[in-house]
């Protein structure tokens, strides 16, 4: 992997880097204080406004039935600018169901977005590289499917540049980015208010019980499920797999951030001054969250993933409720969410929703 170019100073700026409004480094004592100030300043630092007025205007589009659930196409307005396509799955009986808002990796493959992990019943061409994404990476398996099999409403969008808000070619990231950021706005920004607005929709479903919505994804997704956990009280559970980590242990030589490109769309200018990733996340303490990793995941060093994990815990500990947290790192694993750790993500939605 090449590295980005540093500046000489490079070490200096990371140096710099002391997270000053960390739970325990602020000077902000009461946590539910710290939590609305910490929040305040993820928002902030998003430069996209928030759109709780936007009618999101469903309307449902293709409908299959299984011998478990109904499977139903939705799109809705996340934003005021743009209407979004995803895959709404519901179990048969009597509800409210809780419900998974599942979130897609990046992976560099853009022409499937919640296909990724939801079996498109509705285009044979997508169908043929989502078995093939589910083969690398999910053991053959549709994530989504499995869950609504197992009694979970599950929800499933694209993000922007992915299926049909695609595809976007991996060189055209970094000027879509740029493009945000001369526009006043930011791509990352844009995601995270979306996914903040899909928790909240997904939520408010006559069909779903809204004291049982959890987040889970894996990469790029784990990172928009535990920053929607952070961002959305709507959430009332998270499982990341594969994605956390400390800033400063994730910016060494190789590492795939430090390229730029697919890296803009979990880039949010300026946040690092007043908090390190594990922070962020750590806005949704004390409720349940899980986060997995694999041992020999090249993304995300040893080292940052040890960090992060310390800095989770002693949040939560902090609350009296380190039993609501669970961190485990599979050593023989690399990138990808296998059968034995979905079993393991499924039995713990079971627990705590």
């Amino acid at each position: 992997v090449v590295d980005g170019p540093l500046p000489d100073f490079h070490p200096a700026l990371k140096d710099a880097l002391t997270f000053p409004l960390a739970w325990g480094r602020s000077p902000i004592r009461d946590f539910r204080a710290w939590r609305r100030a910490a929040r305040a300043t993820v928002e902030e630092h998003l430069l996209v406004e928030r759109q709780d007025g936007t009618p999101y205007a469903p309307e449902i589009g293709v409908r299959a039935q299984s011998e478990e659930f109904t499977r139903e196409l939705v799109t809705l307005s996340l934003t005021r600018h743009e209407r979004v396509r995803g895959a709404l799955l519901t179990p048969h009986g009597r509800g409210p169901f809780p419900a998974v808002l599942l979130l897609h990796d990046h992976g560099a493959r853009f022409d499937i977005g919640k296909e990724k992990l939801v079996r498109p019943w509705y285009d044979d061409t997508r169908l043929a590289s989502a078995r093939a994404w589910a083969d690398k990476y999910f053991s053959g398996r549709f994530v989504g499917d499995e869950l609504a099999r197992r009694g979970y409403v599950v929800l499933c969008l694209d993000a922007l540049g992915w299926g049909d808000r695609g595809p976007l070619a991996y060189e055209q990231q970094q000027a879509l980015a740029a493009n945000f950021y001369n526009l006043g706005s930011s791509l990352a920004g844009l995601m995270a208010r979306e996914d903040q607005r899909a928790a909240a929709f997904l939520a408010a479903l006559d069909r779903v019980d809204a004291r049982r919505v959890a987040a889970v994804g894996f990469s790029m997704g784990a990172y928009r499920a535990w920053q929607t956990a952070a961002l959305s009280d709507h959430i009332a559970a998270a499982a990341s797999v594969c994605w956390m980590t400390g800033l400063k242990e994730m910016m060494v030589p190789g590492n795939n951030t430090l390229r730029g490109q697919s890296a803009y769309y979990m880039l949010h200018p300026g946040l690092a001054r007043h908090l390190d990733i594990p922070d962020v996340a750590s806005i949704a303490a004390p409720r349940p969250m899980l986060f997995l990793g694999g041992g020999l995941d090249t993304l995300f060093p040893a080292e940052g993933v040890r960090v992060a994990y310390d800095k989770l815990r002693a949040v939560w500990r902090s609350r009296h409720a380190e039993e609501r947290i669970r961190t485990k790192t599979w050593p023989e694993l690399g990138h990808v969410f296998t059968r034995e750790m979905q079993d393991e993500v499924f039995s713990w939605l079971d627990d705590v929703l």
